[in-house]
């Protein structure tokens, strides 16, 4: 089990300033600095409560995750008075409770802000922010993440204001990060690829199951294509062209390899894009078009199919469906899935290579 070290640094600090008196207390672990504890611990009545998991995606706080000491042991309670002149009586102005944002470490020396645990005061939230930036910066920490979700959005232009910015959004939430080393930022980019599929899927008869699209633009009208579409989140490349060709077709496949992918840049809002065919099986006959976006689907013969004049005069399509022939034709063979977990993580994933010739 990996071990980290527990820093005195972490201890809370509260801090009364009365007429210009300040006092300090360092009142929390100031004699075990050189304390060593596991990764995943619950220790002094719950002062301090760390896990991690292994993480690859950085920017996912785990949910039961909290790094700080805790909510009033990292408080920093400030009261400010004045005097009266005259006889030298005194009137609270104000109160604020500052602490440091909930959050834990990611394995790059960052930080990742729980969102469940961020105020709901604007006013406050400016604060506690500064003051948390303050403290990461101390403690030498390098990128924060700070995912703000939909319901806190007015939170976005205080952060936006304190040096944070945008990462990646998603419909619940948007991510913004802030980087504290002086110099160029190493926090990774957001993701920079669209994944798509497309399912070559041929039958007994020699006929290749093509579809016909609603929205397209208007040089590849009346052009017959096979069914393709975009691999969603956490979905396996082969599963995603199954389900593809099952929603544009109602025609119920099983995935046989991956024949080629191509690789395109700047497609769609300057993403790049990787698209893969993959030679599927028909365990069905019957066509049924329940899509929006699909005007037709049927059954064509090879030949016609590929006589279209569309697919005749792009030599990318034309390379394609030869090599989807040579497949077809036993003088070719693709790349099939196997999954495999790996020692460095733990996790199950799918390893796509040649078995012909090993």
């Amino acid at each position: 089990m990996e071990l980290s070290s527990f820093s005195s640094n972490s201890a809370c600090i509260s801090e009364t300033v009365n007429a210009g008196r300040t006092t300090t207390y360092s009142s929390l672990l100031s004699n075990f600095s050189s304390v060593r504890f596991s990764r995943q611990l619950n220790c002094f009545g719950g002062l301090f409560l760390r896990n991690y998991e292994a993480l690859n995606d950085i920017y996912m706080a785990h949910r039961a995750v909290i790094s700080s000491v805790g909510r009033d042991d990292l408080a920093a309670e400030t009261s400010f008075h004045h005097t009266n002149g005259i006889n030298g009586s005194t009137s609270s102005l104000g109160y604020r409770n500052l602490r440091v944002l909930d959050a834990f470490d990611d394995v790059y020396e960052g930080i990742v802000v729980d969102s469940d645990g961020l105020p709901d005061d604007p006013t406050n939230f400016e604060a506690i922010l500064r003051f948390s930036l303050s403290h990461w910066k101390k403690m030498g920490k390098k990128g924060i993440w700070l995912r703000l979700p939909l319901e806190k959005s007015d939170l976005v232009p205080i952060a936006i204001k304190e040096g944070f910015g945008y990462h990646h959004a998603e419909p619940g939430y948007v991510m913004l990060t802030y980087w504290i080393p002086e110099g160029t930022c190493m926090l990774p980019f957001n993701a920079s690829h669209h994944v798509g599929v497309g399912g070559f899927v041929i039958n007994h008869r020699n006929e290749v199951l093509v579809v016909q699209e609603k929205y397209c633009a208007p040089a590849n009208r009346g052009l017959w294509k096979i069914p393709t579409g975009f691999v969603l989140q956490s979905e396996e490349i082969y599963e995603g062209a199954v389900r593809e060709v099952k929603e544009e077709t109602g025609i119920c496949t099983e995935f046989i390899e991956v024949i080629a992918f191509r690789h395109a840049h700047k497609v769609a809002f300057e993403k790049s894009d990787l698209f893969f065919i993959c030679m599927l099986r028909a365990l069905s006959a019957e066509i049924t078009v329940d899509d929006p976006e699909i005007e037709a689907a049927k059954w064509m013969s090879l030949v016609e199919f590929v006589e279209q004049p569309l697919l005749q005069e792009d030599s990318m399509f034309k390379k394609i469906i030869n090599i989807c022939i040579a497949c077809v034709e036993k003088r070719y063979s693709g790349l099939s899935a196997h999954n495999m977990v790996s020692k460095l993580d733990g996790k199950s994933s799918s390893l796509y290579y040649n078995v012909i010739n090993m």
